[in-house]
């Protein structure tokens, strides 16, 4: 049994909102991210783990004095509690962590811990765009500790500048890792972003075509039912009672399709309504019937196409016969139904003075008229405008043929 509860089958046979899109797991991801708490203060916690027991330890093994390690313990703590400010100040915060770096380095005993707290100021500073800061701070004073440490008596040798060199290149490599995969995913947060509210904006954009069709069809429909029922009244009072009967049946259609329509937006599901079909027209041309007012329906199909051609092609001859019952001050129309080729050819003639009293180009800027050509482009058909035989108007709706149900 085919999929009934949308109003509009999408065009690989679904209804048009079948769940969460495939974007939906970056939220996901987001949320597998650390917090934001935890970014910030993960680096000073470990920072000074490592380096003021460490400082104090050294003061009391080396016995400094109070003032000399007091000034150890000051330099092992500067450079983690500097690490709060990184994340709105990621580049002076790189300089100040460098500085204070290079004075540990230059005063303190030469057997201490490293300076963990620069390498994360390192890995932030890149991460968070701020490589320049980064790049000239730590290399200043690189060239500083190289040259001054061994004039206060820093043991330096080939070995140790090369394993401080490249810890020091590991920390701007993991900088820009971080910031390279921070840069992906925003750029892939923001194209879900375009598409979701593409996918937002279609749906909104076929719902209002949806309800343009029906309500505009209806009240057309009721308002010629009525001017019939007004006319027979008093002269013909069963085919006045039959108006009315006409008036009643379109408006109880009209209810279930808007409420079909408007369950899409409020529970994601329509009610469960049957989608109109080709077989359907009789009714409608029937409806539209008046005595000032003829429609004739010429139906050379064999069979029927697939469902969401049936449907496209009743809303585009509902629409176009709407426009004509509105606009055109037609005597008379005519729809045929036919099949030359693997193609369904519909077309709507009238005898009128043009859809939008101002000829077809006035006509093709309506919102019914982009709505009959958006239902065609969405399976892959078309809808022209141009003269008729009859002398006014032919709306010609060609849409490729499907045999699924």
């Amino acid at each position: 049994m085919p999929d009934r509860r949308s109003p509009e089958p999408s065009r690989w046979g679904g209804p048009p909102w079948a769940g969460p899109p495939a974007w939906a797991g970056l939220d996901g991801e987001e949320r597998r991210r650390p917090p934001a708490a935890f970014v910030l203060l993960a680096p000073v916690v470990i920072s000074l783990i490592v380096q003021v027991p460490a400082a104090i330890g050294l003061a009391i093994w080396h016995d400094v004095g109070w003032s000399a390690g007091l000034a150890q313990f000051a330099l092992a703590a500067i450079g983690p509690l500097a690490l709060l400010g990184s994340r709105r100040f990621p580049g002076p915060t790189v300089a100040v962590v460098a500085l204070a770096a290079l004075a540990d380095f230059l005063l303190a005993p030469d057997a201490g811990p490293p300076y963990v707290a620069l390498l994360f100021a390192i890995v932030l500073a890149v991460a968070r765009g701020a490589v320049v800061w980064a790049a000239v701070s730590v290399i200043a004073a690189w060239l500083v500790a190289v040259v001054v440490g061994p004039l206060v008596g820093v043991s330096w040798s080939p070995p140790r500048i090369a394993f401080t060199t490249l810890a020091l290149a590991v920390c701007f490599g993991i900088g820009w890792f971080a910031r390279s995969r921070r840069a992906r995913f925003a750029a892939a947060r923001a194209e879900a972003m375009r598409r979701r509210q593409t996918a937002e904006e279609r749906e909104r954009v076929r719902i209002a075509r949806e309800l343009h069709d029906v309500i505009g069809h209806a009240l057309s429909q009721i308002n010629v039912q009525a001017s019939v029922g007004l006319h027979l009244m008093d002269r013909d009072a069963e085919q006045a009672r039959t108006a009315l009967a006409h008036i009643k049946e379109t408006s109880k259609t009209a209810l279930e399709e808007v409420r079909s329509v408007l369950g899409v937006i409020r529970d994601g599901e329509a009610p469960l309504v049957p989608q109109a079909e080709l077989a359907e027209l009789p009714r409608l041309v029937r409806g539209l019937a008046a005595p000032e007012f003829a429609v004739e329906l010429d139906d050379r199909l064999a069979a029927p196409p697939g469902r969401a051609v049936q449907f496209a092609a009743y809303r585009i001859v509902q629409e176009a016969l709407t426009n004509v019952v509105r606009h055109a001050d037609a005597s008379r129309a005519v729809v045929v139904l036919e099949r030359p080729g693997d193609e369904l050819l519909v077309t709507i003639d009238d005898d009128g003075d043009g859809l939008a009293g101002d000829g077809v180009d006035a006509a093709a800027e309506g919102r019914g008229i982009l709505g009959m050509r958006e239902r065609a482009a969405l399976l892959g058909g078309s809808v022209e405008l141009g003269g008729s035989s009859l002398g006014g108007t032919r709306v010609t709706a060609r849409l490729p043929w499907s045999d699924a149900v």
